[in-house]
């Protein structure tokens, strides 16, 4: 194994080798060298568990003439929608990522790879004595997601299927933008995986996670998490609930609580409403069906309030009261007006900085996002 932002795997055989996802591409060369000492032959296949850059990065650095790459369905299309709108999804990126990774420099350019054979369904086949089997398991992160079964072992590699983080809640619709992904055919996965009893289980990140009856129980345990949080969703759509009310109302049952890590389950909450119902909701009313937001009104109401000023001063108040939520809503409304109101901006970062305050730093989107917004504040202050 060669750790990365998602790690790569050599798998040996008595026929050359197989490579399951192979790293960023900036970190290409460095895994190849990790992995030199442990090469047996020739590179047959590589394996990519899903589209994604920090999985295909270093394809180039480890083909050898003949190496066949395999991907899931879909591949090539989501790579395309991913390359269409990098314009849009770079700055957003930046923003999230730009004060933990601290590169110093933009990545390489990602490589163009176009798999040799896509799966469709599942794909067995033998190499060197050893048999494979590729499952396509879609939705953890990508619609072309695919798992690499070891009967034999009984090793499965997932990719990240399961986020990030094991045992935690999957990310249905990332911050940084993407497809959302469906509650229905991650469930579909989760079991597909489960139903094959694994000894070993290794994800796209961190150690491998071992023995059957620990896997099981894990898996079980996401399973009825998610479930659950789909169900209560739903419920709540029937008994006529807003979003809102739900996103802020959930709370798993102790027996079932998974990590929030990137995922959340109040975020969970509005991406399966919106895979159910879709992006209308009768309570934001006629406005939402056209292209003129509230925000259009902002200065009318900061106007009607008696500027930025006093917006200003109830947000601070609103702060003061542990209601933060509700003095963004105010500060957003005086900023959009009066865009460097120092008042407006000092209590905008008091009420960011008692969200992330509350938030414990577990979630790592939303304490990236506040703290990005944090400095911009502080940017826009003067203040370091």
């Amino acid at each position: 194994m060669a750790k990365d932002i998602s790690n790569a795997y050599l798998v040996t055989t008595g026929d050359g080798d197989l490579m399951v996802n192979t790293g960023f591409m900036d970190n290409a060369d460095r895994n190849v060298g990790l992995l030199a000492p442990h090469r047996t032959g020739p590179m047959r296949r590589i394996i990519l568990t899903q589209s994604h850059a920090d999985h295909f990065g270093g394809v180039p650095e480890f083909s050898d003439e003949g190496t066949q790459v395999i991907g899931g369905p879909g591949y090539a299309e989501n790579w395309a929608d991913m390359k269409r709108l990098q314009p849009f999804f770079g700055p957003r990126s930046a923003k999230l990522w730009s004060g933990t990774l601290n590169r110093g420099s933009a990545p390489k350019r990602p490589p163009e790879v176009t798999p040799d054979l896509i799966v469709e369904g599942r794909h067995a086949f033998e190499q060197g004595g050893r048999r494979f089997e590729l499952l396509h398991t879609p939705e953890g992160e990508t619609t072309d997601g695919l798992t690499v079964w070891m009967p034999d072992e009984r090793i499965a590699f997932t990719g990240n299927l399961f986020g990030p983080v094991f045992l935690a809640m999957p990310f249905l619709c990332t911050i940084r933008g993407d497809k959302p992904r469906s509650v229905r055919s991650y469930l579909k996965s989760l079991e597909t995986v489960r139903d094959l009893g694994a000894e070993m289980l290794i994800t796209g990140h961190g150690d491998p996670i071992t023995g059957a009856d620990r896997i099981a129980a894990d898996l079980d345990r996401m399973h009825a998490a998610v479930s659950w949080v789909r169900d209560y969703t739903l419920d709540g759509m029937n008994a006529g609930r807003t979003v809102h009310e739900l996103m802020r109302d959930i709370a798993l049952p102790e027996n079932l609580t998974i990590g929030e890590f990137h995922g959340k389950v109040s975020w969970a909450v509005r991406t399966i409403w919106e895979e159910y119902a879709g992006w209308f909701r009768y309570e934001d009313g006629t406005t939402a069906l056209y292209g003129v937001p509230r925000s259009a009104v902002h200065g009318d109401l900061a106007q009607l309030a008696g500027g930025a000023g006093p917006l200003a001063d109830r947000a601070a108040e609103y702060v003061a009261e542990n209601k933060p939520l509700q003095a963004l809503h105010l500060t957003d409304i005086a900023l959009d007006a009066e865009p460097e109101h120092e008042g407006a901006l000092i209590a905008k970062k008091a009420a960011l900085e008692a969200l992330l305050a509350a938030s414990g730093g577990s979630n790592l989107s939303e304490t990236m996002w506040l703290k990005a917004e944090i400095g911009a504040v502080e940017k826009a202050l003067g203040t370091p």
